[in-house]
């Protein structure tokens, strides 16, 4: 059993209890962030079939492989990519240590966004579909069936945390919660957790975590209402 995480406070994440009233809150980084994305789109007139496989932004673009739904693969649309993405790198801190580490677990559109937006930032993806190997060492195979078959390099090894279990049953979120125990940095890490509402005690329960103000979207509609989670 990995030792208890406490988490810690940071200037750019408010604590909230899970209440409507006391919603945890974005970071300014990240709510600068979705404003400007909002005025682009209006200015851009964006093509909405970008949608389907990424996010263009000044200077290229951020590209997946399709969806797989047998794999339960539901790719963000780029607002939240991008939102949450200038979350994790505001939780990084500007003047982040250069050895500060990110683990994304079941999320590659938020890893495709991380490095778009801050390619030096060190990020690490695990996900099933091997199809992601095209990342090279930032890619990790890893069945949430097995929480804690990973290398041993990864233990406690990550500043911040970022999960999107793939189903939402009481069983994936309680062993998506011991990777994230085996990964993240006791008393020191961050964590994130993008879900569907319904999650919402599991959550507090086992994580402490409750639903921000956000609610992330899929690029494929999905009839699940799904919220991000945090301190």
């Amino acid at each position: 059993m990995e030792e208890k995480l406490v988490r810690p406070r940071n200037d750019g994440v408010l604590d909230g209890n899970g209440d409507d009233d006391d919603l945890p809150m974005l970071s300014s980084q990240a709510l600068a962030a979705l404003r400007e994305f909002i005025e682009e789109q209006n200015q851009l007139n964006v093509d909405e079939r970008r949608e389907e496989t990424g996010a263009e932004e000044t200077g290229g673009k951020v590209t997946l492989v399709s969806e797989d739904w047998r794999l339960s693969q539901f790719w963000y649309d780029p607002l939240t990519a991008e939102t949450v993405a200038k979350e994790v790198i505001a939780l990084l801190g500007n003047n982040s240590n250069p050895s500060s580490r990110v683990a994304c677990i079941a999320c590659p559109t938020l890893y495709a966004y991380i490095k778009k937006i801050k390619p030096n930032v060190s990020v690490q993806l695990l996900e099933y579909d091997k199809r992601f190997g095209q990342y090279g060492s930032d890619y990790t195979f890893y069945d949430y069936n097995e929480p804690e078959e990973l290398p041993s390099e990864l233990k406690q090894a990550f500043q911040v945390v970022v999960a999107d279990p793939p189903y939402l049953s009481k069983e994936c979120l309680e062993k998506v919660t011991e990777t994230i125990s085996f990964l993240a940095t006791p008393g020191k890490s961050h964590l994130l957790l993008l879900t569907g509402e319904v999650q919402k005690d599991r959550a507090a329960e086992l994580l402490g975590l409750h639903p921000c103000g956000f609610r992330p979207q899929h690029s494929s509609k999905l009839g699940n209402e799904f919220r991000l989670f945090k301190l």
